[in-house]
């Protein structure tokens, strides 16, 4: 497994994470952080793909581009984010999920994970 942990530092330290993780284009899991929850953040990861997947290809069928990211709120003050990025080959896809509460800066940790994306990114490119 590779080690994003570095890449994960800024995101880890935004108020209100909870925990994350990082899938491949085949919903495989590259790296988990669920310190922070008693969730079981694969399978919440796995299901939100899915239904992320779905929310694409939606867009797809009316003639839009592919979804990149994903914002969900709970009515018990959780928020999910997902967000998929794509490298030169359509191989190198990723996408970030993580849960924050809702008090926290949410709009803070939409902007680290659009870099922290990039950074993954790359090193899986360079590998």
């Amino acid at each position: 497994m590779i080690d994003f942990t570095d890449a994960m530092k800024k995101l880890k330290g935004v108020k209100g994470y909870l925990g994350s993780a990082i899938l491949n284009s085949e919903g495989e899991t590259l790296y988990l952080d669920d310190e922070g929850t008693n969730s079981d953040i694969v399978y919440a990861a796995s299901v939100f793909n899915d239904a992320f997947a779905e929310m694409t290809e939606s867009s797809l069928d009316i003639g839009f581009s592919p979804a990149n990211m994903l914002e969900t709120r709970t009515t018990d003050g959780h928020v999910f984010l997902m967000k998929s990025i794509e490298g030169e080959s359509s191989d190198n896809q990723i996408i970030f999920f993580s849960i924050f509460q809702s008090t926290g800066n949410i709009p803070l940790a939409k902007m680290v994970i659009d870099r922290s994306a990039t950074k993954v990114l790359q090193i899986i490119e360079d590998i």
